[in-house]
């Protein structure tokens, strides 16, 4: 099922997520092993030529790109930003520039880099943040046929304001998204 156009390279904030059913973007602890391969065909290259750069946090770099892994495969050749207020205790990497900074000028510093591709947000907590601040373009989610019931949401902001989405696509841009799944059974 393709329920959306293809990713285009036009050098938007893309706040970018694979989600469980029940909101969550990771488990407890940023547990990842949750996440399947993608069903849809061509996805990650997809992404590797609209990519430019990457603006993740602190947390996510110490659990998962210290260990010199590149977003989507080594094939990436983007630069990755890391927004700290510590720098100087990160572990370095080629391709990595840590920024400590406010999020308009990380994201004015990623989008120069992104050189016309997309620079794209992966991190639950600056997203949000560019989400209130109005410098997310377009919100990508690939909705995993999983019920985490625990661990970091895509958005989470009890007592926060409602923030309107508009659906991109040819439907009604108030439309709301239907997904219909069963509970897999084990086989005994």
């Amino acid at each position: 099922m393709n329920d959306t156009e293809p990713q285009t390279a036009a050098g938007k904030v893309l706040w970018h997520f694979s989600m469980s059913l029940d909101g969550f973007v990771a488990g407890p602890n940023h547990a990842m092993d949750w996440l399947a391969a993608s069903n849809r065909p061509g996805l990650i290259d997809e992404y590797l030529a609209t990519t430019g750069a990457v603006l993740g946090g602190r947390v996510g770099w110490d659990k998962f790109g210290a260990s010199g892994g590149r977003p989507y495969s080594d094939d990436w050749a983007g630069e990755v930003f890391v927004l700290t207020h510590h720098p100087e205790d990160a572990t370095p990497a080629d391709g990595v520039t840590f920024l400590d900074c406010d999020l308009a000028e990380a994201v004015r510093i990623g989008l120069a880099a992104a050189g016309g591709k997309n620079l794209e947000v992966l991190s639950p907590t600056i997203g949000a943040q560019l989400l209130e601040l109005g410098l997310i373009d377009e919100i990508d989610l690939h909705i995993a046929p999983v019920l985490l019931g625990d661990g970091i949401r895509l958005y989470d902001k009890p007592g926060g304001a409602r923030i309107q989405l508009h659906l991109v696509g040819d439907a009604a841009p108030d439309a709301e998204v239907n997904v219909r799944y069963r509970p897999a059974t084990t086989a005994k």
